[in-house]
């Protein structure tokens, strides 16, 4: 049996999700997987916690001779036991966990109810004198 270390799609439409799995390579795309080591989140915001890997497990499978695809070679490449940007990673999750705990500011004040005009008295009344000079 050829055991391959590859994406499962999951999510709904316009918003997918993928389970890192190892899985026979004669299996379809999203059909029976052995163990899933870890998942994908391309709609995370921060880029390089998009990634979370079981470093171990995929440790164990590459040592019996699994064959990761071209995406998850690059997964472990970056986010792997000794990967480049582990570093990078842990700041993007920190990061993101400051965001879970920020409150959105208040919402805008409600408008002062306007206070009657002074001006719409005045005309009134100087109307009574207007009428007064008038009849004088």
């Amino acid at each position: 049996m050829a055991v391959r270390i590859r994406m499962k799609k999951m999510g709904r439409t316009h918003r997918p999700f993928f389970r890192v799995c190892v899985m026979d390579q004669r299996s379809p795309r999203d059909g029976r997987v052995i163990e899933e080591v870890g998942y994908y989140d391309p709609m995370c915001p921060e880029t390089d916690a998009r990634v979370t890997l079981k470093s171990d497990r995929i440790d164990h499978w590459l040592s019996v001779g699994a064959q990761p695809s071209e995406g998850v070679a690059t997964f472990i490449k970056k986010y792997g036991t000794n990967g480049s940007h582990l570093e990078k990673q842990e700041a993007a999750r920190e990061r993101l966990g400051k965001r879970k705990q920020y409150t959105p500011a208040p919402e805008a004040p409600k408008p002062a109810k306007k206070k009657e005009e002074p001006a719409a008295e005045a005309p009134a009344a100087e109307a009574p004198a207007a009428e007064e000079s008038a009849s004088e």
